[in-house]
């Protein structure tokens, strides 16, 4: 038994600085993966800014955030959903460029945003003994945690485009993205596979979803699409976002404190 316990002590907690994962947190969090999408081709290609130059923005725009992000004392709702969108629309317009304008395709892409995810974590680990997003409240641990979110919002879009260009299309790539997430809820209430897993691996998954919910979003309906205007579907987007913020309950998770 654990000596507090014993002694008639209540274990204190530490408060993350990122949000509790409810079903709520996921809601948010495919949005803003579909913003992402519609975000990153609206500068990118309908402004005609190119994928590198989007990228060096939405990578700037991603720094000062999670620079404010790690300063700040706590969990502020606000500033964590927005590093959150600049995350995924910078990981859109580098992910286009990588698959696009360096010309290594889907496939090579995703295989090489596969490894830096991977080694991401694998440090992360090394360093603190767990990747847990329960643990993100010291500015090592964020640093680590924002990097491995970065390159798991550019996996996905890879991931995305990959599923649908291979011939399933936009609205089928959804529907493959939305029944894996299944199966990762289905492995959390029936298995006793890791949370911490589960979570990345549902993290991971969010951002195809959201790239090809975007993408039939926008793109024309001869090619399987619905024809909305990036910006306009870029807005209403944002809207539900703020909507579902100021909505749904935001509290930042928390952990027992480490001895």
């Amino acid at each position: 038994m654990n000596r507090d316990a014993v002694a008639g002590k209540v274990p204190q907690t530490v408060t993350s600085k990122v949000p509790e994962v409810t079903l709520g947190f996921w809601i948010i969090k495919v949005a803003a993966t579909t913003l992402g999408e519609t975000g990153g081709d609206t500068l990118s290609m309908t402004l005609g800014l190119g994928y590198l130059t989007s990228t060096l923005i939405f990578a700037t725009a991603l720094v000062v955030l999670a620079a404010c992000q790690i300063a700040a004392k706590r969990f502020h709702p606000f500033l964590y959903w927005a590093t959150i969108i600049a995350s995924t629309t910078a990981g859109t317009t580098l992910a286009d460029f990588a698959d696009r304008s360096l010309g290594i395709g889907y496939l090579g892409g995703s295989l090489l945003l596969l490894a830096c995810v991977l080694i991401s974590l694998g440090v992360w680990y090394r360093t603190e003994g767990t990747v847990s997003v329960n643990t993100v409240n010291t500015p090592r641990v964020e640093a680590f945690y924002w990097l491995t979110i970065t390159f798991s919002q550019t996996l996905g879009t890879a991931l995305g485009d990959w599923v649908a260009d291979a011939g399933l299309g936009y609205r089928g790539g959804a529907l493959v993205f939305a029944a894996l997430l299944i199966l990762v809820a289905i492995a959390y209430f029936r298995t006793r596979i890791s949370r911490v897993t589960l979570f990345w691996t549902a993290f991971i998954l969010t951002r195809p979803l959201g790239a090809t919910v975007g993408d039939f979003f926008d793109k024309p309906i001869a090619q399987g699409g619905l024809n909305v205007s990036r910006p306009l579907a870029s807005a209403i987007i944002a809207a539900f976002i703020l909507v579902c913020i100021l909505v749904i309950p935001q509290r930042a998770g928390s952990h027992p404190q480490a001895r």
